[in-house]
């Protein structure tokens, strides 16, 4: 104890462990709320804005189609895996169907411009890296939408959102001030709703990365698969921003193929802690672990064959 002008003033030291834990959990949140601070913006915008008559004119009517097309508007689309999952959840209510949302929400954050960009910056210029992630991502996503076509038909939203049709009509006829003021209020409601969910996913997310040593899983990633493996766990834990992943994955170059580093690039912007917990509280539980087996077999899979072509 120490007495500071006739107050006691008790020093608890902190352990080191708490305080990095709380220094990765605070550069994940800042990391990632400017994206999600631009997602609910953009979902208050299609709330108000378009209505369920616009995602029938402007979607194709043809499944495989409409897959294609959702995962090409996702590919030139600069949102971050966070900021993507209330603006799918609005398109969503609005009528998209939930494979093409799922294919929009895949490229958005996986192959934008944004993203291969830094890509190409982190592995020193290279190009090679940066078209790979952007061919074999978009592919291995337009693998897991049709997969999701196949099981899924219904948007699978926890809440169905009867708002926007509940509401359009009295939004129609309002002066555009009063619709941009419904905007902000729907982007408010909407941060509140999902943010408590990335606050959980970053606090695993600083905890794991605090508590689960990156040396144990780099021991167990030998072979060709295991390092595959290794690298898309690592994907997940980290949870990692996808603008900012690629320069953590150049530094695995010495220990893992670039096959397996690819991996990593390709598995983090489609899954990882956070966005998990952002999807349970928008899709049914059930869906969302479908969807989690779902990606992580076909780009463990398909990143495998690769490896064994090449």
């Amino acid at each position: 104890m120490l007495y500071s002008g006739g107050t006691i003033l008790s020093i608890i030291e902190v352990p080191a462990a708490i305080l990095q834990m709380n220094t990765i959990f605070i550069s994940i949140l800042i990391e990632a709320l400017p994206f999600v601070l631009i997602g609910v913006f953009i979902a208050g915008i299609i709330q108000i804005f378009v209505t369920e008559s616009h995602v029938k004119r402007w979607l194709p009517k043809n499944r495989y189609l409409a897959i294609v097309s959702s995962c090409f508007i996702g590919a030139c689309f600069p949102a971050c895996e966070c900021g993507i999952v209330p603006i799918v959840r609005r398109l969503l209510g609005k009528g998209v169907p939930i494979y093409a949302g799922i294919g929009f929400m895949l490229t958005g954050p996986l192959i934008n411009p944004m993203v291969i960009l830094s890509t190409y910056m982190a592995f020193g210029n290279n190009l090679n890296m940066a078209i790979s992630r952007m061919i074999i991502g978009f592919v291995l996503a337009l693998m897991i939408a049709f997969i999701v076509s196949c099981f899924f038909r219904s948007n699978h939203l926890k809440i169905p959102d009867h708002f926007g049709q509940e509401h359009h009509d009295g939004h129609g006829h309002h002066s555009l001030m009063h619709k941009l003021k419904d905007t902000v209020m729907h982007a408010i409601d909407e941060f509140f709703d999902i943010g408590k969910f990335l606050i959980v996913g970053a606090l695993i997310a600083a905890f794991v990365q605090t508590f689960l040593s990156a040396e144990v899983l780099i021991e167990l990633g030998e072979g060709t698969a295991s390092s595959t493996a290794v690298m898309m766990a690592l994907a997940y834990l980290l949870s990692l921003c996808s603008e900012a992943d690629a320069f953590i994955g150049v530094s695995f170059q010495h220990l893992f193929p670039p096959a397996a580093i690819l991996s990593f690039l390709i598995y983090g912007p489609m899954l990882d802690l956070k966005n998990t917990m952002m999807m349970l509280s928008v899709f049914k539980a059930r869906f969302v672990f479908v969807l989690l087996i779902v990606i992580t077999v076909v780009v463990y899979g398909g990143m495998i064959i690769i490896q064994t072509l090449a």
